[in-house]
């Protein structure tokens, strides 16, 4: 069981998935020295400082990291939501185009449109990329298919559970074949017993597919289970400071998570994170005690 701790991100194999990182070989996403500052005001806020990554074909690839670190900052920036103040993001060696289908993004809250039915908001991506033809429906049944949704085609979002919804933003973004498919907490909203039904689903939809997968979580158990390295944020400004190999054996189930090996992973990143995970919960309660002080702020 191994951490590489680093300022600069060195090259370490994934473990879990079983093909070693060739050299030789480019990866298929690559962030490069990626830089993010906002600006307000006077202020000026540095939330990612020469973030660089490398995630192989079919990879899985989890961050973790205390609040503030620069997870969902990391995610849109390689989405292309967010512009890098310097930096650079790359698929198979050339920029990433979101008009070619390079990414898909599954949010944290699904945003399912209410009007359009389960079938109109998973082709939804095809629609808007003027991608739509007869072939479309069929490629949206076949990702509820996948997300065992097939029978719900017909309903409307207000019709679904919480669960059922999180499918629909699953087979949403898995429809337009991303190269990487980018996934920002996207089972937080959920109870725990369906959060972790969802991950054994996205485990043997990803074991089918083997989609390039880059997943931000606060959960380690959730991280540990599903990735092949999980990657370790630190903050102000938001850094790499290590990445551990997740050398545990695919298929993987929940019963995993009993396992001896399992819980010393976990542990091994808690005592890394843990530190800065106190500090940020303190911070917060601090500044609540600061607004509930403040006349102006009782509104």
């Amino acid at each position: 069981m191994g951490v590489t701790e680093r300022d600069d991100m060195s090259e370490v194999a994934p473990s879990g998935s079983g093909a070693p990182r060739d050299a030789e070989s480019a990866p298929l996403l690559e962030v490069d020295n990626l830089s993010v500052e906002f600006t307000r005001d006077d202020f000026t806020l540095l939330a990612l400082d020469r973030v660089s990554l490398k995630v192989d074909e079919g990879e899985f690839v989890c961050v973790v990291g205390a609040s503030g670190c620069g997870k969902t900052t990391l995610l849109k920036t390689i989405d292309g939501l967010l512009k890098p103040t310097e930096g650079s993001v790359r698929v198979r060696g050339r920029a990433a185009n979101l008009a070619e289908g390079d990414m898909a993004m599954v949010f944290q809250h699904d945003a399912l449109l209410p009007w359009r039915t389960v079938l109109a908001n998973v082709r939804l991506g095809l629609d808007l990329r003027a991608r739509r033809s007869k072939k479309s429906d069929k490629r949206a049944h076949d990702a509820l298919e996948a997300v065992k949704l097939r029978h719900f085609d017909n309903h409307y979002p207000h019709e679904l559970s919480g669960g059922m919804r999180q499918r629909v933003n699953l087979a949403r973004a898995i429809v337009v074949d991303p190269e990487v498919l980018l996934m920002d907490e996207p089972f937080a909203s959920l109870d725990a017993q369906t959060r972790e039904v969802m991950q054994t689903e996205l485990l043997d939809i990803w074991n089918r597919a083997r989609k390039t997968v880059v997943f931000i979580t606060h959960q380690l158990d959730e991280a540990v289970l599903l990735a092949d390295r999980v990657i370790v944020m630190g903050s102000h400004p938001g850094r790499i400071r290590a990445e551990i190999p997740i050398d545990i054996p695919r298929p993987r189930d929940l019963r995993m998570k009993r396992d001896p090996k399992f819980v010393k992973y976990v542990d091994l990143i808690w005592g890394l994170i843990e530190e800065e995970v106190r500090r940020s919960v303190l911070d917060d309660i601090t500044n609540f005690d600061h607004e509930s002080d403040d006349p102006a702020g009782d509104d």
